[in-house]
């Protein structure tokens, strides 16, 4: 079963999707307001053009995996997210086509930035990585532990750190 909101007055209605295919256009009359609306049955379509737009080897993916990843969580905004991290800067913030950051979410959550927060990946004079958190002159800001990080200052994360950029919140996942 399926849940769609009235974009009035915010009444859920319930319907069984499996009755329906992809791409039929089912209408709606809300039985609170009054107010006829439709939707469409499918996929979502930013999904399939962010694969496009950013095709990944499985072999480029592979290496990236050994840099640990972050872990977007699931919210009312949008769905679990796994994204690889790399060596260097990898720059964090709200997907949108033509945008050049490299760890993009897919969120229609407006309180992430294109350009939110960067995490660094680098060794250090042991050659053990090292994960360093800034954020990127954002409008809602960073916080680790519910601690916002300020404008020019850096914070070294580990393993299982949550961080939270807008209403999204993110946990550093470090390769066994």
């Amino acid at each position: 079963m399926k849940r769609v909101r009235c974009p009035k007055c915010d009444h859920f209605i319930t319907f069984d999707e499996t009755r329906y295919e992809a791409g039929q256009s089912l209408v709606f009359l809300c039985p609170e307001c009054g107010k006829q609306f439709g939707i469409r049955m499918g996929v979502s379509k930013l999904r399939q053009t962010q694969r496009e737009e950013n095709k990944i080897s499985t072999e480029e993916q592979m290496q990236d995996s050994e840099f640990g990843s972050i872990v977007v969580i699931e919210n009312v905004f949008h769905y679990k997210q796994v994204l690889p991290l790399r060596m260097g800067d990898n720059t964090i913030g709200r997907y949108q086509k033509g945008n050049p950051i490299t760890t993009p979410i897919e969120t229609v959550d407006p309180s992430v930035d294109l350009l939110h927060c960067i995490i660094n990946v680098s060794r250090d004079k042991q050659g053990r990585l090292r994960y360093v958190l800034r954020d990127a002159n954002s409008n809602t800001g960073t916080f680790v532990d519910n601690t916002e990080i300020p404008p020019r200052e850096r914070r070294i994360i580990g393993d299982g750190t949550l961080f939270t950029i807008g209403a999204t919140s993110i946990i550093l996942k470090l390769e066994e």
